[in-house]
């Protein structure tokens, strides 16, 4: 049995849960969520938590309550308190503005750097050089920094590019001189 699936996830209050068929509907003050399970699983709502229990007892079906088990935390997690990526760019002239609801990106092309963000996600800008993304759903929210961060990500020699908050650059020695 799955070591994860066998916790209970505890429902918040102000979050409301409802379960049809094989799938699960989670709705808060930051959105609404629903996560589809497989047959393997069964998943029920007792006592203000919900409980994944694995129909089986083979490899397979541990794998999957485990699985669906996190999926449905994090759409609790998210309707309730929201999920949030931060972003640094670095480098001389590179920053980002807002224009309305699309993130406008200076990151040393010819051209401006434009992303409008998918439904649900809310991009923010702080000091010209921190992204904030925030949204309900942790894959979209991940998807989305990820994206942006493709736009131009760190190079080796002298880390300039947008990197995650806190992630470290593996740096590389520039050429020798001539001796």
């Amino acid at each position: 049995m799955s070591r994860i699936g066998k916790k209970p996830i505890e429902i918040p209050s102000g979050v409301e849960v409802k379960i049809e068929g094989n799938t699960i509907t989670v709705k808060g003050s930051k959105g609404t969520e629903s996560v589809s399970f497989r047959e393997e699983v069964k998943v029920s709502v007792a006592d203000n938590h919900i409980i994944v229990e694995p129909n089986s007892d083979d490899r397979k079906t541990n794998a999957l309550h485990g699985l669906y088990r996190t999926l449905i935390a994090n759409a609790v997690h998210g309707v309730s308190q929201g999920f949030e990526k931060k972003l640094e760019i670095v480098g001389v002239g590179y920053r980002a503005n807002m224009e309305g609801t699309k993130l406008n990106m200076a990151l040393g092309y010819s051209h401006p750097v434009i992303i409008e963000p998918p439904a649900g996600i809310t991009l923010s800008v702080e000091a010209n050089t921190k992204i904030s993304v925030k949204g309900s759903n942790k894959q979209t929210v991940g998807d989305v920094a990820a994206f942006i961060r493709s736009k131009r990500p760190p190079e080796v020699y002298k880390g300039k590019g947008v990197k995650y908050e806190g992630e470290h650059i593996r740096r590389k020695a520039g050429k020798a001189g001539k001796k």
